[in-house]
């Protein structure tokens, strides 16, 4: 047995805090919840605000998506991703020409009960979604989605919002705009500038778009965050902040039963539906969530049974630990007798680290300074992330492309993918980036000193991948520096086009890649186009696949993109992540969603069997 795995052995046996409330050495120990089915999960890390409007970070989004309903959702089990509806009576009615898009609003859905609404029952109807997207693009809430809901080309939606800019007034809720009407209490009419087939997939974003009732956020004016009121499963029953989060069964919630269309050979899937369907949701009473950042920690808590599951966006296995979980990827003859489950899936998602195009150091568009960021590029090892610090979870990526979302090629390769260190040393010799004062690191081609500068966090992970980059860089002689501060602190300097470097990951929200290049288009340059790259050819490009269907042709232009992201590298991809999850065998009917948050609803609780194996 070696020393590392003989302490984490010891380590298990220790005291481990629990926000909730209760201390202990195993689940034994724990107060017992009677018949109340309780989910245990954690966060990883803090959640911001509960106003959909306001949110900028996945732990908040995964909260108020199981509060707020958007419009329609994605089918649980079914793979390919398939729409579905939720609040909406029945799918979308566009036009011929997919400009005009028309919504039901199923009729009798109420939200849960709140002072906000004076001891009356408030039924959802059409205008709460107009509202919302009024929300996301009014000044006032400096929105993270605004830029993305600006991108629809609603018609109307800009020219409201730029009426309360140049009026310096607060932005007009009850001013019409031509592009956003509730036709009648249940009726909804979306008007766009130009076509867009895959408008659905936006009324699927539940956590961001979902009904919000405008008498709640009058009520609670800027507290609006800490009093989320929706129509969803749950409803919030306590919040410390950055500590603990417990959602309680919405008790008005309407009668929802378990459906769902897995494939008829995902025997998995089959099985899932086979035990669940027809079964009234939510299936659990509460969902208890602990915020837990440091991942030993986060390990510790599913040894001893303090949380249910290490699964979903938001609290999955810690990198740290796959090799104790899983050694060689099979799940530790420990974990199988605990009847502990494993689901390892290639995840819907990219990392990447972003050059900023207006640095004057790593950005422009001139053949030096492209070759610099190719370089840059080649000598980054991202089989060591892989392997060192992913521990075997991640494959290399080769365009911004996501697995899963149209345009992703599995058998697409390109430069991007490639670690070679030589052709970057040939390259930047061949653009002037030498060594002139023999002290083994380069100047620019002026003699001017070249420093790299990239922004990075304080915890420990960051502290790996900043190794990692040195030891690349210092191979082919460039020198970086490393600017540490908190990870809003380093949200804030990107919005400001600040940083040169900064490294992220990002997932996919739909089965389609635009969103993806919208980090190459020009006019998203500063929200999603954190690099503020800009290039006709690709803004064309862009513009021509938002319109097109589905087909042969829409995939030619996204391998075109593709191309243009290799060519000019203002992004180096790293990879796409394989997520490990490992749930507890009470836990019945986990599956990881490839493009929503919710799932919490969607899963039972089999309380025998959870008193069987704590017993």
């Amino acid at each position: 047995m070696s020393r590392g795995r003989r302490r984490l052995l010891q380590a298990t046996a220790a005291v481990v805090a629990w926000p909730g409330g209760w201390r202990g050495a195993s689940a034994a120990d724990a107060p017992t919840t009677g018949e109340r089915k309780v989910l245990r999960l954690l966060f990883s890390s803090a959640e911001t605000t509960f106003d959909p409007a306001r949110i900028s970070d996945l732990y908040s989004r995964t909260v108020t998506s199981h509060i707020f309903e958007a419009l329609y959702t994605w089918d649980p089990l079914a793979r390919p991703a398939k729409l579905r509806p939720v609040t909406a009576a029945g799918l979308p009615e566009p036009s011929s020409d997919f400009r005009v898009w028309t919504v039901r609003v199923t009729p009798g859905i109420f939200y849960a009960d709140d002072p906000a609404f004076k001891g009356q029952r408030r039924e959802l109807v059409a205008q709460d979604y107009v509202y919302a997207f009024q929300r996301a693009v009014d000044p006032a809430n400096i929105s993270p989605i605004e830029a993305d809901v600006m991108d629809l080309k609603v018609v109307g939606l800009a020219a409201a919002r730029e009426a309360a800019v140049k009026a310096k007034k607060p932005f007009d809720y009850d001013a019409p705009i031509d592009g956003l009407r509730a036709t009648d209490r249940y009726t909804l009419r979306f008007s766009l500038e130009n076509p867009n087939p895959r408008f659905p997939h936006t009324l699927a974003a539940s956590d961001l778009l979902g009904g919000v009732a405008r008498e709640v956020a009058q009520f609670y004016g800027d507290k609006i965050g800490e009093h989320p009121v929706g129509t969803g499963p749950f409803r919030l029953k306590s919040w410390r902040r950055s500590s603990r989060i417990v959602l309680e069964r919405n008790p008005h919630y309407r009668e929802v039963l378990y459906d769902a269309e897995p494939a008829a050979d995902d025997a998995e899937g089959q099985a899932i539906l086979a035990r669940l369907k027809g079964q009234r949701l939510p299936m659990v009473d509460e969902v208890d969530v602990a915020i837990i950042d440091e991942f030993q920690p986060q390990w510790l808590s599913f040894l001893n049974q303090q949380v249910d599951a290490l699964a979903g966006t938001t609290g999955h296995l810690p990198s740290q630990f796959a090799n104790e979980a899983a050694p060689g990827g099979k799940l530790a003859p420990n974990l199988a007798r605990e009847g502990v489950r494993m689901y390892a899936n290639l995840a819907a998602d990219t990392s990447y680290t972003y050059f900023n195009m207006q640095d004057p150091t790593i950005g422009g568009n001139s053949p030096a300074q492209v070759a610099l960021r190719r370089a840059v590029s080649l000598a980054y090892n991202v089989g060591e992330e892989i392997r060192r610090i992913r521990r075997g979870r991640a494959v290399p990526a080769q365009s911004p492309l996501m697995p899963h979302t149209f345009g992703y090629d599995p058998a697409f390769k390109s430069e991007m993918g490639d670690y070679d260190p030589a052709r970057a040393r040939a390259l930047l010799d061949l653009y002037g980036f030498v060594d002139r004062d023999g002290d083994g690191f380069r100047e620019r081609p002026d003699g001017s000193p070249l420093l790299l500068e990239m922004a990075t966090e304080p915890e420990q992970i960051n502290r790996a991948y900043n190794e990692l980059w040195q030891k690349s860089l210092h191979a082919v002689g460039v020198r970086i520096r490393f600017n540490t501060a908190q990870w809003p602190e380093n949200l804030k300097a990107a919005d400001a086009g600040k940083l040169m470097m900064w490294q992220l990951g990002e997932s996919a929200a739909s089965p389609d890649g635009q969103p993806s290049i919208g980090r190459l288009y020009g006019p998203l340059a500063g929200n999603a186009n954190f690099a503020r790259f800009q290039l006709d050819a690709v803004d064309r490009l862009y513009e021509r696949i938002r319109v097109l269907p589905d087909g042969v042709e829409r995939q030619h232009l996204f391998d075109q993109v593709k191309r243009y992201a290799v060519a000019y590298m203002p992004y180096k991809i790293h990879v796409h992540r394989i997520h490990t999850d490992l749930t507890r065998p009470w836990v019945i009917g986990f599956r990881r969603p490839l493009f929503a948050s919710e799932w919490w609803h969607l899963v039972d609780i089999d309380l025998a069997l959870r008193r069987q194996h704590r017993a």
